[in-house]
């Protein structure tokens, strides 16, 4: 695991709560209308059906009553850019939760509403400043709520991939979140300034060790969009497939990312 930088960016405790939560209730909404064609059909994610996809959804709000139960840890021990680094190590244990949920749960819209009430009134009863024991360490709930944004945002991309025409829509605040997330995991796993990596309209950092960029054009650039830029960090779309359909651009001989993905799979 790359060494997690000390000073991240902050987050609007707020917002973040808000984001969550609009991010959620885009897929309930979504989950009202699939039939069980649409809850059969495959998904990019190995051998899960969408049924299994919205269950795991509703299973990554959980984590957070799960974690809420559990005694609060002593002292943070990790920081959130820690998170990207930790999430590989359960998956197969992640995968047969999932899986059994979605087997446990006819109505899932039921289910993910029931899910939303639950996390309102926890979050309610909670400060943010409360410790969770999570995959990277004891985190505050302010931080382990931005790490939800990543997880809402990357699986509602999964399911309008796996659904034609479903096009659930990803909240903006959800969406900025992620994305910066995402942007300074690649600056903790390459530190450095020789290359400018943009997101536009939420992300600017400096990666790669070189020489450092101080003013004027940089010249080194990479430049994508968000959702792009999450399917690249996430695995779901290859550096070379991304450069092949002009999904981004690179310029400079320190430009060549693809080796430093994905961040998280």
């Amino acid at each position: 695991m790359p060494p997690a930088k000390k000073r991240a960016r902050s987050y609007d405790p707020a917002r973040t709560r808000a984001a969550v939560l609009a991010q959620f209730g885009n897929v309930r909404e979504a989950a009202r209308g699939l039939g069980p064609e649409q809850l059969a059909r495959p998904t990019r994610l190995g051998g899960w059906t969408v049924r299994d996809l919205v269950a795991h959804i509703g299973m990554a709000l959980t984590a957070i009553h799960r974690a809420l139960a559990l005694p609060e840890p002593p002292r943070a021990d990790a920081v959130l850019l820690d998170w990207p680094f930790a999430t590989s190590a359960n998956s197969a244990a992640i995968a047969e939760f999932t899986r059994n949920i979605a087997a446990e749960q006819p109505d899932l819209h039921a289910y993910l509403t029931d899910v939303e009430q639950s996390l309102r009134t926890l979050l309610d009863e909670h400060p943010g400043s409360r410790l969770l024991r999570t995959s990277a360490g004891a985190l505050s709930l302010d931080d382990y709520l931005v790490t939800r944004t990543v997880e809402l945002v990357v699986h509602t991309d999964d399911l309008n991939d796996a659904v034609p025409g479903l096009d659930v829509p990803h909240d903006r605040q959800a969406l900025a979140a992620a994305t910066r997330l995402l942007a300074d995991a690649l600056a903790v796993k390459a530190p450095g300034g020789s290359t400018e990596v943009r997101v536009p309209p939420y992300a600017v950092v400096q990666c790669v060790e070189g020489p450092r960029h101080t003013r004027g054009t940089p010249p080194n650039v990479v430049e994508t969009d968000p959702l792009t830029w999450i399917r690249l960090a996430t695995g779901r779309l290859t550096w070379k497939d991304a450069l092949t359909e002009a999904k981004v651009s690179a310029s400079g001989e320190r430009a060549d990312i693809g080796e430093l993905l994905p961040l998280m799979a």
